[in-house]
């Protein structure tokens, strides 16, 4: 009698106990990243009114498993960021339904877990992940949990470049590129010693991917000045490299700025570039080219007293991809201060396939970092960075080749930044045996921070970008900084700097951006 008595009163008190715990799922977008140990997919809350409350199992659904090697749950407590010193039950191979066993002691109030999975190294860059807890088995009972994001679909990228990669400290400033060959090439920023920027012991490295981004090749370094001038390499950084391809020839330039001596100063602030062209005062605007589609690279060619009027502070190319006009004309984009030590943007460029080169007026406007475009009518769009006050786009329009300069309709009251490097880019596709092209603008979406990392389309050359169409690949902060480029007839590449990597590489479809 006192046994069954037992029974009943431990079967009521697990009622009780249960009817006070809840259970709450959170995700957000985030990408999961190839080559990353710890990709959360998900933040499971239970909050517990009764102490002493066990859990032993968690029951999960994986749609996409099959991109993923293995999933993991970890325990933080009463601590609601994600750390990965206290494991809930052990490292399992990723299926589609799971009973994940481990043991955690949940205290009165939020007890928060963290399923975190690592992606197969040949997990496709189209898959799309979406984790749920079906129940949490307790000594209390079996609750369910409440889904707060129910249906947001995490898709799949790489790291491509982390933190101390190849022995280098940061990596940042990506431009990505497409070889008149098809082959994409990133370069970027490498901040060997720490994530400071220029002056600095930075030198630009180069990633090559022949199979439209599912691998990449080994880094190489194309620019490094070494020590120069008897200064050591912390006093010869060089920075932001920007890149152009010839259609017509397959040559590829890589331009980049380069400071020598300067010790603890920035170009961009007051005695880190002075007018002029001398080495060791003023900063320097250099390049290298390539012929055999990014595999070796020419040394470095000091182009300072052919490009930069000496009147300017400083010349120097916008971190991102250049273009080639319908004519053939190649186009740079570039940034500087003039002699009043005003910001402008404006255009570097060539008419005969890169043998020389010609530097367009300013368009001042307060703006930096920029991306050119050519509209359908044959003028040039360029997308700048705003240094101040509003923390909105500059847009501006030539219809000369940076001759004269107008301000976009749109100019400062339609995309959004934090102040931050944008990358604008035209992409052509074909749709039901038509042939389309759109407008493709990305950068942190957000007037705040470098949070919420977004690309965004226009249908009508940049006159509107419907919110339908915005795509948002991490909203976690992150540097910013993104690249695009057309990978294939189907695909867009881009490459910024996330929440989950210092570089980080996504394949979206052209379906995703026109829906």
């Amino acid at each position: 009698m006192k046994c069954i008595i037992a029974l009943v009163l431990l079967a009521s008190s697990s009622t009780l106990y249960a009817d006070q715990l809840s259970a709450v799922t959170r995700q957000e977008a985030k990408p999961v990243l190839i080559r990353n140990d710890h990709n959360v997919l998900l933040q499971l809350t239970v909050d517990a009114k009764q102490p002493f409350v066990q859990v032993p199992s968690i029951t999960v659904k994986i749609d996409g498993a099959e991109e993923l090697e293995s999933v993991q749950f970890y325990f933080t407590g009463n601590a609601a960021g994600f750390s990965s010193q206290k494991a809930y039950g052990d490292r399992t191979a990723a299926q589609s339904k799971l009973v994940l066993a481990g043991h955690a002691r949940l205290d009165p109030g939020a007890n928060h877990f963290w399923l975190s999975c690592r992606a197969k190294a040949n997990a496709s860059l189209s898959g799309k992940i979406d984790a749920r807890v079906l129940s949490v088995q307790t000594t209390a009972g079996n609750i369910k949990a409440k889904d707060e994001s129910a249906s947001l679909k995490k898709r799949v990228g790489i790291a491509l470049r982390r933190h101390y990669d190849d022995g280098v400290h940061t990596y940042r400033i990506a431009a990505l590129a497409t070889s008149a060959k098809g082959t994409l090439l990133c370069a970027y920023d490498m901040r060997r010693r720490k994530g400071r920027d220029l002056q600095e012991d930075i030198d630009i490295g180069l990633l090559r991917s022949t199979d439209g981004g599912k691998t990449w090749g080994a880094q190489q370094v194309i620019m490094d000045m070494g020590t120069y001038g008897g200064l050591p390499q912390e006093l010869n950084g060089v920075s932001d490299p920007g890149l152009i391809v010839n259609p017509s020839t397959g040559e590829i330039f890589c331009f980049a700025v380069w400071m020598n001596g300067k010790a603890g100063f920035h170009q961009w602030n007051k005695g880190g570039s002075e007018p002029g062209h001398e080495i060791g005062k003023s900063a320097q605007f250099v390049m290298v080219r390539s012929k055999d589609d990014g595999l070796t690279w020419s040394k470095p060619e000091n182009m300072t007293k052919k490009w930069k009027d000496p009147k300017w502070i400083l010349y120097a190319p916008a971190p991102q991809q250049g273009i080639a006009l319908k004519d053939g004309t190649l186009v740079m984009p570039t940034q500087g201060r003039d002699a009043e030590d005003k910001h402008f943007s404006n255009l570097l460029i060539s008419r005969d396939h890169g043998k020389s080169w010609t530097v367009s007026n300013p368009a001042s406007f307060g703006n930096t970092e920029c991306q050119a475009v050519e509209l359908s009518d044959g003028s040039i769009m360029l997308n700048c960075r705003t240094e101040h006050p509003t923390k909105f786009r500059t847009v501006a329009v030539t219809r000369d080749l940076g001759k004269t300069w107008s301000v976009h309709p749109t100019s400062r009251k339609t995309l959004v930044e934090p102040n931050c490097n944008g990358s604008t880019y035209r992409f052509n596709y074909v749709d039901a045996g038509k042939k389309k092209t759109v407008l493709l603008f990305a950068n942190p979406y957000s007037q705040t921070g470098r949070t919420h990392h977004s690309i965004r389309v226009s249908f009508d050359d940049g006159m509107t970008w419907p919110a339908k169409n915005r795509i948002l690949l991490d909203e976690g902060r992150g540097a910013g900084y993104p690249s695009l480029s057309q990978v294939d007839n189907e695909h867009i590449g881009i490459v910024y700097e996330g929440s989950g990597s210092h570089l980080v590489f996504e394949r979206i479809h052209f379906s995703e951006l026109v829906k």
